[in-house]
């Protein structure tokens, strides 16, 4: 496959993909230092990443998805130690008797976007430029793969400490359930190949170049942090972005229950104090609203940047007293579909409200 590769991935490219990645998390999928840190050694040993376009693919290749599970809160302390992904491919790989052709992202958000390009190195397989999302999501069924049919079993999950389960489901949305109560037994963190699929399946559904949007993404949050003229102009407009909110940490109520991080940030507006906008996350940044009034829904993201330093914000990193600009970036267009936004939109996770498309308020 290596005359389809279309770019690779080198250590120079690390720091400013894991920018991008965090931007995309929306505040979730997790904080990518351990990730940034395993991705460099992975490429000092094995050399760049192989990533190819999906198109490129083989379409009977077997593709695999690789992400990470759990509390994002959790990996901050407690690091994956790297055997979990040849543990979690070997046992997919002998439950299908295929071995993987190519591995990919099942979410372009925080470290789940550098794990898949670690397998790859390590393994000597090329990384599809491509993810199930094109953001974070906190529920494994809430994919474009499940909008397109694709089952997410056989799964198959392991610890750090290298127990293995794997297991079939009736649906996507009962693997979430399976998947939920195993990473709490595990400790709220393990690692996960899903969905396994076809290169069609993959080039058909899959968002394809969210590594590549990544990438450019960082590139231009490393533009505002040095402090090049206008940079912040060139990231909105690029990620057809709006700063919809610029203001001041002054509450963060944060709990980990049922397998999740959930948190409410109050902001306090840094030239009108009267203004406030609240934000609800469970893992991800979810809704924003400013009184009673929600300015941003998911499946759009809600991500926040350090005024002072022009770094991302996950939700754990997030703090009392910091300064931030909230931005809101518009979802992949496959999500304000009727059947996309049942599975991800507001009323998905419980609010009683519909989809509110954010350029309304700019």
């Amino acid at each position: 496959m290596t005359e389809n590769v279309m770019y690779t991935i080198g250590v120079d490219d690390i720091e400013d993909l894991a920018l991008g990645a965090v931007v995309l998390g929306a505040g979730g999928g997790g904080d990518p230092h351990v990730a940034m840190l395993m991705l460099r050694q992975a490429i000092e040993k094995c050399g760049p990443v192989s990533v190819v376009h999906p198109d490129s693919l083989d379409p009977d290749a077997a593709v695999f998805p690789i992400a990470m599970v759990g509390a994002p809160t959790v990996v901050v302390e407690k690091f994956p130690n790297g055997c979990e992904f040849e543990i979690v491919l070997r046992s997919l790989s002998q439950r299908l008797g295929v071995s993987p052709s190519a591995v990919v992202a099942l979410e372009s958000g925080g470290l789940n976007a550098l794990f898949p390009l670690v397998v790859a190195a390590e393994l000597g397989l090329p990384c599809v430029d491509s993810d199930g999302m094109r953001r974070a999501f906190p529920r494994l069924e809430q994919t474009l793969f499940t909008l397109g049919g694709v089952s997410s079993t056989p799964i198959a999950m392991a610890d750090v400490y290298g127990n293995c389960v794997s297991f079939d489901c009736i649906d996507n949305a009962m693997s979430e359930r399976f998947v939920r109560s195993s990473v709490t037994e595990m400790g709220m963190n393990a690692v996960i190949a899903s969905y396994p699929m076809s290169g069609r399946q993959c080039a058909d559904y899959g968002a394809t170049g969210s590594l590549k949007y990544a990438l450019e993404l960082g590139r231009r949050i490393r533009a505002i942090r040095d402090g090049v003229p206008k940079a912040l102009k060139t990231f909105l407009d690029f990620a057809d972005a709006h700063v919809v909110f610029t203001g001041t940490v002054t509450d963060l109520i944060r709990n980990t229950t049922d397998g999740w991080a959930r948190a409410v940030a109050t902001l306090e507006h840094l030239e009108d104090p009267t203004r406030l906008m609240t934000i609800q996350i469970q893992n991800e940044n979810l809704i924003a609203f400013e009184g009673d009034r929600a300015v941003v829904t998911v499946p759009d993201l809600i991500s926040m940047i350090d005024i002072e330093t022009a770094t991302p914000m996950t939700t754990e990193s997030l703090r009392y007293g910091q300064r931030v600009h909230v931005l809101a970036l518009p979802a992949a267009e496959r999500w304000l579909l009727p059947d996309g936004l049942e599975l991800a939109g507001p009323r998905a996770f419980g609010y009683n409200l519909d989809y509110v498309p954010f350029g309304v308020h700019a």
